[in-house]
């Protein structure tokens, strides 16, 4: 196992709550099939979408900052157009957030910068649901 793989299967493996910014009710969206998919693996998920209250039977927020802070958020994964980054990853800073997790297609250095520089490990241009499936790992207990 490489180290990329490595880390990417302790993320996993320790992370439990994961905030979708950007999570669609529309279940052909892409945001919406990973959500699903992450929370039949046990991962309790946190939409984050100010056009929605409720998607796939949880709570959603307009964002970051507005999930109560006694709502752990071990992982911010976005599924927002690359030039919408900066700002979810100035929210989840402020959150404490360890990981930045970016969906395919999404990019932005200067914003991936700043979170590393912060401590938090990002991911960019990487689908979560993916790299779940290729570790072949186990639903969260």
């Amino acid at each position: 196992m490489n180290a990329i793989d490595a880390e990417l299967r302790e993320v996993l493996t320790r992370a439990r709550t994961i905030a979708v910014v950007g999570l669609s009710d529309k279940p052909e969206r892409d945001s919406n099939e990973v959500a699903r998919y992450l929370k039949s693996q046990g991962y309790r998920i946190v939409p984050v979408n100010p056009m929605l209250s409720e998607v796939l039977g949880e709570r959603a927020y307009p964002s970051l900052s507005a999930i109560p802070h006694d709502v752990p958020i071990d992982i911010v994964d976005i599924f927002r157009r690359s030039d919408q980054v900066p700002p979810v990853v100035d929210e989840a800073l402020a959150r404490h957030v360890k990981v930045i997790w970016m969906q395919l297609g999404v990019e932005h250095a200067a914003a991936a910068a700043k979170a590393r520089s912060a401590g938090a490990t990002v991911y960019e241009n990487l689908c979560i649901m993916v790299q779940h499936r290729r570790l072949r790992l186990p639903p969260v207990a």
